[in-house]
C-alpha cells in the first residue's frame, strides 16, 4: 500500500464517489484511480467501496474504518511536511488563511501588516467565502486558520477558540427620526425597510431569531454579505442598514450615515479562529493568531490542540 492509494481513495469518498471527478482533482486518469483503490482493497481483504457494475454506490462498514485510519495518515504526512518546513526555513513559507468578507476587510488587515513586519519573508495567501466554506478549507488543509462567527464550532474536525465579541450596528441617514430617538426597538426597526446580510452571514440569524421572538415580521429590503455594499445602499435611501460592529470602526468613511448599537436587540456575537484538529503549526500561524487577539498566546493555542480548548471560551 502507498500513499497514492491513500489520496485515491480519501478523494473519491470526498467526491461523493464519482471517480471522474475525484480523477480530475487529482490530475490523472480515472481509470488509474478505480485501478489504485481496488489493488487497495485486494491487499487490504475487505471492500472500502460496494459497487453497482463499475460505479461506486456507497461506502462499506469496514470502508469507514479504512477511511479514518487514511484521514490520520494523511494528516501526519501533511504535518511531516510543515515539520520540515518548519526546521528548513524558520522565518519563510507561506500563511494561508480562510476567513469571510467582513474579517479580511475589516480584522485583519492589521494582524496581516504586523505579521509582515515581523515575518517579512511568509506570504500571505488570503481565501474568502462563507463560514461553511472557511470550516471546509480548514478540514481540506486549503488554510492553516480559519476566521469567522458562525459555522466552526459545528465541526469536529476543528479546534475553535474564541477571538474576540462584536455587536451588530444600525446605519442611518443623519435625517432619519431614529437618530434623535434614545434607545431603538424591534418594533422601531420593524416598521422600516432593512439592508443587512444574506442569512449565512455575519450573525444575520441572530437578527431573525430576534423578530421571531418577537412575532415581527422585518422588512428586507436588500441582502448582501458586503458591508461596504449594505452602506451604500442605505446612503442611497434604500432602507436602513444592519451590520457588525467592525464595518463602522472607521471614523469619517461614511460621514453622512449615523450609527447606534444594537446589541440589547442582538446579543453579542462571538468570532472565532479555527485550526484542524491535530494539525502542527508553524511558528508564524502562533504569532498570527496572537495578533488576532490578546486572548490568544501559543500556549493556549497548544493546550486546546492537545484536547483542552472548551477550557478557552469568553
Amino acid at each position: 500500500m502507498n500513499l497514492h492509494q491513500f489520496r485515491f481513495v480519501q478523494e473519491a469518498a470526498r467526491r461523493n464517489l464519482n471517480l471522474t471527478e475525484a480523477a480530475k482533482a487529482l490530475h490523472t486518469s480515472q481509470p488509474g484511480v478505480s485501478k489504485a483503490i481496488i489493488e487497495l482493497e485486494e491487499e487490504l481483504g475487505v471492500e472500502i467501496f460496494a459497487r453497482h457494475g463499475k460505479r461506486l454506490k456507497r461506502i462499506t462498514e469496514p470502508g469507514q474504518h479504512v477511511l479514518r485510519s487514511i484521514e490520520l495518515i494523511m494528516r501526519e504526512v501533511g504535518n511531516l511536511k510543515r515539520i520540515g518546513e518548519q526546521f528548513s526555513a524558520q522565518d519563510s513559507g507561506t500563511l494561508s488563511i480562510a476567513t469571510t468578507h467582513t474579517q479580511a476587510r475589516y480584522v485583519l488587515p492589521v494582524p496581516v501588516a504586523k505579521l509582515r513586519e515581523a515575518y517579512p519573508k511568509v506570504n500571505i495567501s488570503l481565501h474568502q467565502g462563507s463560514p461553511e466554506q472557511v470550516a471546509r478549507m480548514v478540514i481540506d488543509e486549503v488554510a492553516e486558520i480559519g476566521i469567522a462567527t458562525e459555522a466552526l464550532p459545528d465541526q469536529r474536525e476543528l479546534v475553535t477558540l474564541p477571538c474576540y465579541e462584536w455587536q451588530h450596528m444600525l446605519v442611518l441617514p443623519l435625517s432619519h427620526p431614529l437618530v434623535r430617538k434614545e434607545r431603538i426597538s424591534l418594533e422601531d426597526l420593524a416598521a422600516e425597510p432593512l439592508v443587512t446580510y444574506h442569512p449565512a452571514f455575519t450573525g444575520r440569524t441572530r437578527i431573525d431569531a430576534a423578530f421571531a421572538q418577537r412575532k415581527l415580521q422585518p422588512r428586507i429590503a436588500l441582502e448582501a454579505i458586503d458591508s461596504d455594499v449594505i452602506k451604500t445602499y442605505v446612503g442611497l435611501g434604500l432602507g436602513l442598514g444592519i451590520v457588525a460592529e467592525m464595518a463602522v470602526r472607521e471614523e469619517g468613511s461614511h460621514p453622512d450615515l449615523a450609527v447606534r448599537p444594537l446589541g440589547h436587540l442582538f446579543g453579542q456575537n462571538v468570532a472565532r479562529v479555527a485550526f484542524k484538529r491535530s494539525a502542527y503549526l508553524r511558528n508564524f500561524v502562533y504569532k498570527f493568531a496572537e495578533l488576532l487577539s490578546d486572548r490568544l498566546d501559543r500556549n493556549l493555542i497548544a493546550k486546546a490542540m492537545a484536547g483542552h480548548e472548551s477550557d478557552y471560551e469568553l
